[in-house]
């Protein structure tokens, strides 16, 4: 079966959000949803989520999941937003409770922050299949970028978040907290075993060199012969001594503090304090 795929590109963080509707009803899942948020000002607004709102009302589309491929590092999840506007679970995999644990800690979120992973509505283990209205989906636990990392397999196509790239743009970085090349080597091989002609869409693209347009939708068999850094016949040890070397010029994502610590809460910002204005927190010289 062919999922109906909608994409939604917001160009501030080189992010992809989709809609991905079951041809068969009305229901559909979105998956990484994008709150904008000016981090000069601390101000949040609603343009790239109210577009996902708009389409799915115009289309009188039902929203069964709000799903997240992880606790994404560049930019901040609108599934609160959504959720209130549309309905729908917001969900992640199993393992963001090791995300939280490393970042609860980080941030010094204290007692009433609790690693395990509750603030979802529901947590995916590897293998695990779900509905979205008539089409199955398949769970794929891909860790190596972070170690909560999946990829949803729906129908004819896949759903990778960070893991890889468009094939001349490579791979994703390894070299956040329990990221590791040779455990993302495993994954991107895992992928690659899915048929040649399954669609592939990706959360993020940057314009390499002798590209202009920005692309989000490949295919297994053009990332097994063209991708750059994992293509067949690339070995485990060269892809690792590849990315090591290429994540140690990498500076950090422009968000990723506040959009770790809140996307570890299913996107919820934080509480208002006394005088009712919320507060993300700026660890200083952390180790």
């Amino acid at each position: 079966m062919a999922p109906d795929v909608r994409a939604f590109f917001d160009a501030a963080t080189y992010t992809v959000s989709y809609i991905v509707k079951d041809p068969a009803s009305s229901a559909c899942a979105i998956i990484d949803s994008v709150l904008d948020f000016d981090p000069a000002s601390g101000r949040t607004s609603h343009a790239n989520a109210d577009k996902i709102i708009a389409h799915v009302r115009r289309e009188g589309l039902s929203v069964d999941w709000i799903l997240e491929t992880h606790a994404h590092a560049d930019h901040l999840s609108a599934a609160p937003y959504l959720q209130e506007q549309l309905g729908g679970k917001i969900a992640i995999g199993a393992h963001i409770t090791a995300v939280q644990k490393v970042f609860g800690a980080l941030f010094g979120l204290g007692d009433e922050f609790s690693a395990n992973g509750l603030q979802f509505d529901h947590l995916f283990q590897d293998g695990e299949r779900f509905r979205i209205g008539e089409m199955e989906a398949v769970v794929l636990h891909t860790p190596g970028h972070t170690p909560a990392c999946v990829s949803y397999v729906i129908g004819d196509a896949v759903f990778v978040g960070d893991t890889l790239f468009m094939p001349d743009y490579g791979s994703a970085r390894c070299d956040f907290p329990g990221g590791d090349a040779a455990t993302l080597f495993a994954s991107v091989r895992r992928l690659l075993a899915l048929p040649p002609e399954t669609r592939m869409f990706l959360c993020h693209d940057y314009l390499p060199p002798g590209r202009t347009d920005y692309r989000w939708e490949t295919t297994i068999a053009e990332q097994r012969t063209n991708n750059i850094h994992l293509h067949d016949g690339v070995s485990e040890t060269e892809f690792v001594a590849k990315r090591h070397a290429r994540d140690a010029t990498l500076p950090m994502p422009r968000l990723i503090l506040p959009s770790v610590q809140v996307n570890i809460q299913a996107g919820r910002l934080p509480k208002p304090e006394a005088n009712g204005v919320r507060y993300l927190k700026l660890p200083i010289d952390a180790v």
